[in-house]
């Protein structure tokens, strides 16, 4: 993800102002040269290699105020810091310049080319043709372990490359009824990894995040950290690395896999947060107020970062408005939409009440463990998540080790709120907690609505 705009100081004189923002112009400029330079050859080029260090300094220099002093001995040069950054809102542009590791060609990089703008996708679900018990899939696993209560599930002795279409579409309908499901020791390349996806949806091609170096595979996203870039802790807070991944899109993403290369021994775990688990915990009151609301997903600072880093937008960003609550079309279970990756605002509601309605439901995402399920990668791990009802975050706690996957990410349908689905449906929009108690015989009481008698209370 590529958020990080290089951004002035903030200080109340004038001219520093426009000090740091001719400094921001020059630096802009020189790593928008130095960029070019590098797209002859398709390779990534670390912006802490580049020459631009030296336009910082010139410029800061001749625009500065001069000051009186006395001549002074020259000063030892210092040692160059190392390069740090925010790892969700920075383009992954690291490269260690090891030309021998085993998936160089999977490295990331940056082709200078343009897209239209996304026109209506046709999407047909797949989980909708499934067998609701899927019985071809379960019974040719060697063993499927549900890993939390609300969201998870791991499933061993299944090949993905043999799947039939009947278990592929049973795959998708368990990862919209579980969130996400996880497979281990799976040899499935990147090509046959894209055509699984296809069967899932049209694939969405991101704007701004990087591409393999092998050609061909602009549908693909690289996730890629190596000892070359380490993040920073002061330029993020962990709650703002929590996505849906392109939420922003007017038809974001439905069933989604990304499958690890390469790996720390320990460290970069993935945590996923149930959007159905969350909207199950909230008050009856609650839940009805926020099945009426809609909220701005926004791609212009990922794109506003990418430009800063000179680097290409390939398609010009879009803001898109999605229902808080959305249904899910196979399991008509209703799910909270938001995330603090993309989510900026709720229509129609004063900014304050917007502001602390999102900042409750991001640190639910965030901070509720009854939510999450935590996934431990191996090489040929591989994760498939329903976007729509699933929210994601990385851990960065592996540096310097590299971390390496491809992502390959089927577009969904408009998201569809509770008032839409029942009109076009004819059915009722359920809670899936509720109706899980339900199977299970578990007698739910109805919660009671808030008294609004007077407490009368004495001073």
């Amino acid at each position: 993800m590529s958020l990080d705009s290089i951004s002035p100081d903030r200080t109340p004189a004038l001219g520093a102002v426009r000090t740091s923002f001719q400094f921001q112009a020059a630096l802009r400029d020189c790593y928008a040269r130095h960029r070019q330079v590098a797209a002859s050859s398709r390779d990534a080029v670390a912006i802490s290699a580049s020459p631009c260090a030296n336009t910082s300094v010139s410029v800061l220099s001749s625009t500065m105020a001069p000051v009186a002093t006395s001549e002074a001995p020259s000063q030892p040069s210092q040692p160059k810091k190392e390069q740090v950054f925010n790892p969700f809102y920075s383009p992954a542009i690291a490269d260690d310049g090891d030309n021998n590791y085993k998936w160089a060609q999977y490295k990331p990089t940056f082709p200078k080319v343009s897209w239209p703008p996304l026109g209506p996708i046709e999407v047909s679900d797949r989980g909708l043709h499934a067998d609701p018990e899927k019985r071809d899939l379960l019974s040719a696993a060697a063993k499927v372990v549900t890993l939390t209560p609300a969201i998870g599930t791991e499933i061993h002795g299944l090949d993905l490359r043999q799947l039939t279409d009947a278990q592929k579409d049973q795959l998708s309908l368990l990862a919209a009824e579980r969130g996400v499901v996880f497979f281990r020791d799976q040899e499935i390349n990147i090509h046959e990894q894209l055509d699984l996806a296809r069967h899932w949806g049209p694939l969405h091609k991101h704007a701004t995040t990087p591409v393999p170096r092998e050609l061909g595979l602009e549908e693909v996203h690289v996730v890629y950290n190596d000892a070359s870039r380490r993040p920073d802790p002061s330029a993020f807070s962990k709650l703002e690395l929590w996505h849906s991944d392109v939420s922003y899109e007017a038809q974001p993403p439905s069933t989604t896999s990304l499958k690890i290369y390469a790996g720390p021994e320990t460290g970069g775990d993935t945590l996923w947060s149930s959007g159905y688990a969350l909207y199950s915990s909230l008050s009856p009151g609650l839940q009805t107020y926020l099945e009426g609301l809609t909220a701005i997903h926004s791609a212009v600072a990922q794109a506003d970062g990418a430009r800063g880093a000179g680097l290409p937008v390939r398609r010009e960003p879009v803001e898109s408005e999605h229902p808080i609550v959305r249904v899910h079309p196979t399991t008509g279970w209703k799910s909270i939409y938001v995330n603090p990756g993309f989510t900026r605002r709720i229509v129609g509601v004063p900014k304050a009440e917007s502001d602390a309605i999102l900042t409750f439901l991001f640190h639910q995402i965030s901070e509720n463990h009854d939510f999450h399920v935590h996934f431990k990668w191996e090489p040929n791990s591989i994760a498939i998540w329903d976007n729509r009802v699933a929210t994601h975050t990385a851990t960065f706690d592996f540096w310097p080790a590299t971390r390496h996957a491809l992502r390959a990410t089927p577009h969904g349908e408009r998201p569809t709120s509770v008032a839409d689905y029942e009109r076009a449906t004819g059915k009722v929009a359920k809670d899936r907690q509720v109706e899980i108690w339900k199977k299970q015989g578990v007698d739910v009481p109805l919660q009671k609505k808030a008294s609004t008698k007077p407490r009368g209370y004495n001073d």
